[in-house]
C-alpha cells in the first residue's frame, strides 16, 4: 500500500496495490502490520457499512472524548466525495478540510484521525461505504458541525439545495458557533 500525505498532518489517502487480470482483481484492503508501519498503531474494533442513494449527504460527524474515533473509510460500490474537517482547537489547520473522491474503481481509502469531523456525499446513483473505527460507537457522544456550512469552503460537487440529509444532520451548528471538545495540544 502507498500512503499519500495531504495538506493536513495525520490525514492520509491510502492507495492499495491492486493486482488485476482477466478474472478481475485482488488487493489487501487492510493489513494491520503494514498500516502500523506506514501510518501508526491503531486498534480498529468496529466495522460499519452504509448504503445511500445519489445526493445523500452524511455528516459532518464525530464522537466526543473519551469515545472519539479514528476512521479508515472506503467506497466499495459507486462514488463518494469524502471530507475530513480539522476541529482541534489551537490547530494551525483548524476549520480546514481535506476532500478525496473514493470510488469502487480507484479503491482509495481515507484515514481520518481523532479530532476531525467526517462526512461524505454520494455522487453515483448508489454508494456502499465501509469504515473501520478504533472505538465503539456511543450515541451519547455524537457530535457534528453543519455539512452545509459555506465558511468551510467545501465543493461538494452537487447542488446542496437538493441534498438529502437526515433530520439530525440539519441541526448541527456552524463552525463559528461550535465549541470543539478537541484540543490540538492533547496528543
Amino acid at each position: 500500500m502507498e500512503v499519500l500525505t495531504t495538506d493536513i498532518e495525520g490525514v492520509y489517502i491510502i492507495k492499495p496495490r491492486v493486482f488485476g487480470d482477466a478474472r478481475g482483481y485482488f488487493f489487501e484492503s487492510y493489513s494491520k502490520r503494514e498500516f502500523e508501519e506506514k501510518v501508526g498503531k491503531i486498534d480498529f474494533v468496529q466495522d460499519n457499512e452504509s448504503m445511500s442513494k445519489k445526493g445523500v449527504m452524511r455528516g459532518l460527524h464525530f464522537q466526543r472524548p473519551p469515545f472519539s474515533q479514528s476512521k479508515l473509510v472506503r467506497c466499495v460500490k459507486g462514488r463518494v466525495l469524502d471530507v475530513a474537517v480539522d476541529i482541534r482547537k489551537g490547530s494551525p489547520t483548524y476549520g480546514k478540510h481535506v476532500a478525496v473522491e473514493l470510488t469502487e474503481d480507484n479503491h482509495l481509502q481515507f484515514f481520518i484521525p481523532k479530532g476531525f469531523a467526517h462526512g461524505f456525499v454520494v455522487l453515483s446513483d448508489v454508494a456502499v461505504f465501509q469504515y473501520k473505527c478504533d472505538n465503539f460507537y456511543h450515541p451519547e457522544a455524537d457530535g457534528g458541525i453543519s455539512i452545509l456550512d459555506d465558511s468551510l469552503g467545501i465543493d461538494w460537487k452537487i447542488s446542496t439545495q437538493n441534498a438529502i440529509l437526515s433530520e439530525k444532520d440539519t441541526k448541527h451548528p456552524l463552525l463559528k458557533d461550535f465549541d470543539s471538545p478537541f484540543d490540538f495540544n492533547d496528543k
